[in-house]
């Protein structure tokens, strides 16, 4: 299928809705970024939260967090896509199936942030695509839940090699921007609670927000029974997340489907909008 989405196109029709196929409050978080500018720790501390010191390099990670909230089921899946860099069509697909978009670069690496800005602006192209607008087209701006993080902000300032000035410029002020170290946990708070705010989600998906429990006590919450005892649990109940040890990409068929459709069928009369994989 991937060698296939290198070398074709595929088309899409604007005359069709986007075709969901995941559950309610579900959303998936692509996560993009040079080698080595600290995105696994980043998301360590965001599912887990805790922080591992060496490197190991990732070629895709797929993760997915359960969270009980207000009585209410929340999915979060989260695409660690670090070499999609070298797979232009797979890393097309993730951005057009993608709803919040982490960024990540390292303020001691200036050609990390140049391939944020690209990725920003690929992004943006992407899902202009797929999102309506009212207004003209010229003056239409995908409204994209998107985050920019310059990590390693614990550094010595003679280490770094980008100034916050020329960072703001570049990405402007509608952009949400922090500078974060993933070891000390600088911010990081903030960029999960704005990942939650900008992409619809509750706040209390946040790493201190909620308790850790296990998948059997979430699925005895889920049906309202504590697990082993059979008494059923309050509404009230604090927030709780697990991760789910099972969760596993969806496959590039599926995905593709999200996007096109599960008919390639156009109405009568209306042309079709390609929309380039690669």
């Amino acid at each position: 299928m991937l060698a296939t989405l290198s070398k074709t196109q595929c088309t899409l029709d604007t005359d069709y809705p986007l075709y969901l196929t995941k559950p309610q409050n579900s959303k998936r978080i692509v996560v993009l970024g040079a080698p080595r500018v600290g995105k696994t720790s980043i998301l360590r501390r965001y599912m887990i939260d805790g922080f591992v010191e060496e490197y190991k390099p990732t070629s895709e990670d797929f993760l997915r967090k359960l969270f009980r909230i207000r009585g209410e089921s929340y999915q979060i899946d989260i695409l660690d896509a670090s070499r999609e860099r070298d797979f232009p069509a797979k890393r097309r697909l993730s951005i057009l199936t993608g709803d919040i978009f982490l960024l990540v670069f390292s303020l001691d690496d200036r050609s990390s942030f140049e391939e944020v800005c690209a990725l920003r602006k690929e992004i943006l192209a992407a899902k202009s695509k797929l999102i309506r607008s009212t207004v003209p087209e010229h003056c239409a701006q995908p409204q994209v839940p998107l985050v920019v993080c310059a990590n390693k902000v614990d550094l010595q300032e003679s280490e770094r090699e980008i100034t916050k000035a020329e960072i703001l410029q570049a990405l402007g002020d509608d952009c949400a921007y922090f500078e974060t170290s993933a070891k000390e946990s600088t911010n990081l708070e903030q960029v999960f609670e704005t990942l939650a705010k900008r992409g619809g989600l509750p706040t209390e998906t946040g790493p201190s927000q909620h308790r850790k429990v296990s998948l059997r006590s979430y699925q005895a919450m889920r049906s309202g029974r504590v697990a082993g005892r059979g008494k059923q649990v309050s509404d009230r109940d604090v927030p709780c997340g697990t991760l789910y040890p099972l969760a596993r990409r969806p496959s590039f068929t599926t995905d593709l489907r999200q996007v096109i459709g599960p008919h390639t069928t156009r109405k009568p009369g209306k042309g079709l909008e390609k929309c380039y994989i690669q």
